[in-house]
């Protein structure tokens, strides 16, 4: 599943023939940088694949004023084909990255483990930035949102949450890991 994929061909299912720069005011109206994997300026590099593959075709030039030529598209028939694959896998599909975090947890510094209750102190106060953040963004977007861009939105702060208590339970075991981590350093056997 590929967001990019999806923001634009979707886009040019639902609102017709665009050029880029309508995409990307698109993309910005929506917001869609702050819940989903999709960079205003990837844009144009993937217009460009999805022409090439065919999924989009270039329909029309034009030039307003004197803003530079743009090329205007409009999907497919394989391209609204792809759409509903991308729109498929993308509910199918549950996506769950490694965070790098885990590994550094399970590779402490020995000689370092009282610095590990501090580090973790202020990695939650980061999460608990991040949660504000994302609340007071969900404050002020909620006007220009739909229902499931909402639920998007919420579902963000969710994971977040559940990130934050992950962490606490982890801060609460501090203790018991560094003695586990002293034990299997006086005997590595």
């Amino acid at each position: 599943m590929n967001p990019m994929r999806l923001f634009i061909l979707g886009a040019l299912d639902a609102r017709g023939e665009m050029h880029g720069h309508q995409l990307r005011l698109q993309a910005e109206e929506e917001r869609i940088h702050l819940w989903a994997d999709v960079t205003v300026g990837g844009l144009y590099g993937a217009i460009k694949r999805l022409a090439n593959e065919g999924l989009i075709r270039e329909v029309r030039t034009e030039r307003e004023g004197n803003y530079p030529e743009r090329q205007v598209y409009a999907i497919t028939e394989e391209g609204r084909t792809a759409l509903g694959v991308q729109r498929d896998e993308g509910l199918r599909s549950i996506v769950f990255r490694p965070d790098p975090f885990d590994l550094a947890v399970t590779r402490l510094d020995p000689d370092g483990l009282d610095r590990m209750g501090p580090a973790l102190e202020l990695r939650i106060l980061g999460l608990e930035r991040l949660l504000a953040e994302q609340e007071a963004m969900l404050v002020r977007a909620a006007p220009h949102l739909s229902i499931a861009e909402t639920w998007v939105m919420h579902h963000r702060a969710d994971r977040i949450r559940a990130e934050i208590a992950s962490h606490r339970t982890l801060l609460s075991l501090v203790p018991e890991i560094i003695d586990d981590e002293l034990a299997r350093k006086a005997d590595p056997q």
